[in-house]
């Protein structure tokens, strides 16, 4: 047995002839081991080596930034607005109020008024009249009426004989071709005095015609405070 060879325990494995049992002591002179050992966290460094960086999933890393966002949302406010200001709803026909006139007989119970209109249809299809009123606007509020039917003007015209002399009525179902032109007058009967009449605000007639939207005429002058 060599001298620093150590003697096997009984029950130990005996190892083949031929093979040194080598002690796991290092050997006298040998140089200390050159592996790596351990690094242990270093809480300074590596709170440094993170400042750098930006953690996904926060509102920063996630979120696009404000300015063009805001920028964006007032093109599409201001494209928006275009659009429905091109593609607004247009007015089928445009008039005028040519006259109107007050008449109460004194064996009258009811004023009847005469209004004369002159339309013009400005859209590119015929315009069928579906319906007529009226509106005077007084300090005691607003009297409306639908207007009456022409078929019985001259019934009116007989009984109220200042009204006589003016433009044969607008008739529900007239027509009106594109770019025409129609003169006609209004007779309504509301609850008004002549006086209330005089000092109006304001006069409308309004013309309904199918499929369309309503036909608003204001009287072209102002009226009388």
């Amino acid at each position: 047995m060599a001298e620093n060879e150590v003697p096997p325990k009984a029950g130990d494995p005996t190892p083949p002839q031929g093979v040194s049992q080598v002690s796991a002591t290092p050997a006298q002179g040998a140089p200390p081991s050159s592996a790596p050992m351990a690094v242990t966290n270093v809480p300074g460094k590596v709170a440094a080596a993170g400042a750098g960086y930006d953690e996904f999933g926060t509102a920063k890393r996630n979120l696009p930034p404000a300015m063009p966002v805001a920028i964006a949302i007032v093109l599409v406010a201001v494209v928006v607005g275009i659009l429905a200001y091109v593609n607004r709803a247009k007015p089928a026909a445009q008039g005028t109020i040519d006259g109107a006139w007050f008449s109460m007989p004194s064996n009258m119970s009811s004023p009847m008024i005469l209004v004369e209109v002159t339309l013009h249809n400005v859209s590119e299809k015929t315009l069928y009249i579906k319906d007529i009123k009226a509106d005077v606007m007084t300090d005691q509020g607003d009297l409306s009426d639908e207007a009456a039917s022409a078929v019985d003007y001259d019934r009116y015209l007989s009984a109220y004989p200042a009204l006589a002399g003016h433009s044969a009525p607008l008739r529900v179902e007239m027509k009106i071709p594109p770019g025409g032109v129609l003169k006609g007058s209004v007779m309504i009967s509301p609850s008004v005095s002549q006086q209330q009449f005089d000092a109006r605000k304001d006069l409308t007639v309004t013309i309904q015609p199918y499929d369309q939207n309503p036909i608003v005429l204001h009287e072209k002058a102002a009226a009388p405070k």
